[in-house]
């Protein structure tokens, strides 16, 4: 009877002492372990920033359609797209400008383009639409910065 409750209070203590190392293991790996906060290639500066894409972009506008590393230029462009619009789309003083929703839409263009025909080169039309918006977006960040 004894030897049964004995048996019975260290197979608690096992739960509990096992269970606190669980918990303690979590706790060290989820606080120590270093977080990877995705780099942002973004200043911060939002006229600086627009007038950086926009070169950017233009850039890869003009990459020709044989080129060797038109693959690498789609995944940079997209990669630009993706902080520049994560960067300002919150900012309550920038996404509501117009050079914010002009770029906008130049962006959302160009990678929709990019994601959904992935293999295809930018039709001569869309390279068009997206010169004319993106230095029209250009003007219109330095005449409101």
């Amino acid at each position: 009877m004894l030897q049964k409750e004995i048996s019975l209070s260290f197979n608690k203590f096992l739960i509990k002492a096992f269970s606190i190392c669980i918990a303690l293991v979590i706790y060290f790996v989820l606080t120590i372990s270093p977080s990877y906060a995705a780099q942002s290639n973004m200043s911060g500066d939002y006229a600086k920033d627009t007038i950086s894409v926009v070169k950017a972009l233009k850039g890869a506008i003009e990459t020709p359609k044989d080129a060797s590393n038109k693959d690498e230029v789609r995944e940079d462009s997209l990669s630009l797209i993706t902080d520049y619009i994560s960067r300002y789309r919150n900012r309550g003083l920038v996404n509501k400008t117009q050079s914010f929703t002009t770029m906008q839409t130049a962006l959302n263009a160009m990678a929709g383009h990019y994601k959904n025909f992935s293999s295809r080169p930018l039709p001569e039309k869309l390279k068009e639409r997206l010169n004319k918006e993106l230095s029209l977006a250009e003007k219109m960040v330095l005449r409101e910065s």
